[in-house]
């Protein structure tokens, strides 16, 4: 394995080499360490390729494991920087505004359901400046795509949650450390996806994840249940529970997943189809109760004693109470007119389980950040919240540890940033993936539908409270990179054949859920829906629950007790065959596009 942590006694003057990588500091957002020959690496490998003397398939496999993904667009790649548990520091957030100036053509970053944030349309020639720069500030693509362990996501508000047995922030960051640049895990029949939870809540949603951990306690010792093999896609599976115990401190949960890969990349059988080789199609097929046996023959292998489980080196160990801001002199306070406010604060305000403190959901449209908001709210961070704050798998960020009676005022600097509308994780706090703006998969605008969704809700002028608990997402292809799986109402881009035409469509699913520790996927309905109809089916559907629900009926309870031929019902004219004309010419351009629809699907990279 690629060493991650050094004896400083002993270490070279210079750090961020192979030989001697950057000495891990127990700093939000400097989980990974930095090796500064990988940025030498891939100036000489992009070289290579741009003058002709590296063949295309095997500069792919390289400059995915560098986090450096080829988009639909030709000449042009997206940047996926890893922010494990989504922890950011101001500093970071003004390294990716510099970047983005500098690099990125469309002036935004992207925070991902993954808790990354990408950047988009980069040329490849500016590529290995911008993650060196990137690395500076101790922001690491490494293993960000490729058939590796990717970014390792997590509750944003672990460590600072009411009900939490402990902090599970450390024992993640632990996890992060030992398995970046490890050897098992550079070339496995596909990615694997991990998540910490903090707490029986489970705000990370474990079952859609292939490796997943929820901590536990037994005795007053720290351990976690393991869950193996879930995901969404064209197979949604939830996974199920492998151990329901498993020890933190002496390592014992790193051993087991380390098991759990090792047999996982072994599956010659999954690396016939790859888009199908995932880690959930292994235990669909053979059982949960199997897949255990396996590892508990694993666990015999000579190859434990070869490996150093202690998490003395690497645990992620950070107190970020001594940070938390002082008691200012004085704060302003609302007057007037207070509910945009009361709004903000009952929805994307949490206090936290430090008395005196509160989290601050940032409300982030479609996920994407100029660079003057990234340095907006790094300012914000250093002045409100003692520096802290952690992206969201919604793709909005959460500041931490910000003063009660300042939460005014960050409303009012969030919102001369244009990021303090009310509403986060609420009805009009839309989630997709970035679908054909970038995506090689894609078949639709999802990210043009996020916009005109988002725009038909605020002109609904909805305030009840349970239908402001709706979720909606969407993914540009039946992947599930927007989670449309989980939601309330959930979509996946298609297409409808007219003739020699083609109308952008998506397929709705209707009744998931991911709260409260349930998780559920969604029914899918009978109905192909044009693009530019969507819109008016969210309202036919939001009408139609608002005024034939019981009392206090949720959605997805809704859902259960009138069927979802009831929601066909409502859209079956929307799904009416529509004819090509001058007239009708809007159906058949896609959203955010000029040009008449035509579906130009490559061949992704995240099976590579």
């Amino acid at each position: 394995m690629e060493p991650a942590s050094l004896d400083t006694q002993t270490a070279p003057l210079r750090t961020g080499t192979l030989e001697n990588p950057e000495v891990i500091e127990n700093v939000p957002g400097h989980v990974i360490p930095i090796l500064e020959r990988e940025f030498d690496d891939f100036d000489t490998e992009s070289t290579r390729y741009l003058t002709g003397q590296l063949q295309e398939d095997d500069f792919i496999k390289f400059r995915l494991k560098q986090g450096v993904y080829g988009q639909r667009q030709p000449d042009v790649q997206m940047i996926r920087v890893k922010l494990p548990m989504g922890g950011v520091t101001p500093e970071q957030l003004e390294a990716f505004a510099d970047g983005i100036d500098s690099y990125v053509p469309l002036r935004k970053g992207h925070i991902t359901t993954r808790q990354n944030i990408q950047m988009h349309h980069v040329p490849l020639a500016d590529a290995a400046k911008l993650i060196r720069e990137l690395g500076d500030a101790g922001l690491s693509s490494r293993e960000g795509c490729g058939n590796t362990m990717r970014n390792v996501t997590g509750d944003p508000r672990a460590g600072v949650l009411e009900g939490e047995l402990f902090d599970i922030t450390p024992y993640a960051g632990a996890y992060v450390r030992y398995f970046v640049r490890h050897p098992t895990t550079q070339s496995m029949p596909r990615k694997v996806k991990t998540v910490f939870t903090a707490t029986a809540d489970d705000n990370a949603i474990t079952q859609i994840h292939d490796v997943a951990f929820i901590p536990r306690l037994r005795d007053g010792i720290r351990g976690v249940e393991i869950r193996v093999g879930g995901g969404t896609s064209i197979m949604p599976r939830l996974a199920p529970t492998l151990y329901e115990f498993v020890e933190l401190d002496n390592g014992d949960y790193l051993k087991v997943t380390e098991a759990c890969m090792r047999i996982f990349d072994r599956q010659d059988f999954l690396r016939v189809n790859r888009a199908r080789a995932r880690i959930k199609v292994l235990i669909d097929k053979i059982g949960i109760d199997a897949f255990r046996e396996l590892v508990e023959e694993e666990l015999e292998g000579d190859w434990v004693a070869e490996r150093d489980f202690s998490l003395d080196e690497i645990l992620f160990d950070h107190d970020e109470g001594p940070k938390a801001p002082a008691p200012g002199a004085g704060y302003a306070s609302p007057n007037g007119d207070r509910r945009t406010f009361d709004h903000f604060v009952e929805s994307n305000v949490a206090p936290q389980r430090q008395d005196g403190f509160s989290t601050v959901e940032v409300k982030v449209r479609r996920g994407d950040l100029t660079p003057e908001q990234l340095r907006g709210l790094a300012d914000l961070m250093r002045g409100y919240s003692g520096g802290y704050a952690r992206t969201t798998v919604h793709q909005n960020i959460v500041l931490r540890w910000v003063r009660d009676e300042s939460v005014y005022e960050v409303w009012r600097a969030l919102s001369a940033l244009e990021l303090g509308d009310p509403g986060a994780d609420e009805i009009s706090d839309v989630v997709s993936c970035p679908g054909t703006d970038s995506c090689k998969l894609g078949i639709t605008s999802s990210m043009g539908l996020n916009q005109a969704i988002q725009d038909r809700i605020l002109q609904m002028g909805i305030t009840d409270p349970l239908t402001r608990r709706i979720h909606i997402k969407m993914s540009g292809c039946p992947n599930g990179c927007g989670q449309h799986h989980i939601a309330d109402i959930g979509f996946y881009g298609a297409s409808i054949k007219v003739g020699e035409h083609t109308i952008p469509a998506y397929i709705p699913h209707v009744g998931g859920v991911y709260e409260g520790g349930e998780v559920r996927y969604g029914l899918r309905l009978k109905a192909r829906l044009p693009a530019k109809r969507v819109p008016e089916a969210v309202d036919r559907w939001v009408r139609f629950y608002e005024s034939e629900r019981a009392d206090d009926e949720p959605f997805r309870s809704f859902v259960d007790r009138v069927g979802v031929e009831e929601f066909e019902l409502r859209v079956k004219d929307l799904t009416m065959p529509i004819e090509f004309s001058l007239e009708n010419m809007n159906h058949f351009i896609d959203f955010n596009r000029e040009a008449p629809f035509v579906v130009q699907r490559g061949e992704g990279e995240c099976a590579v």
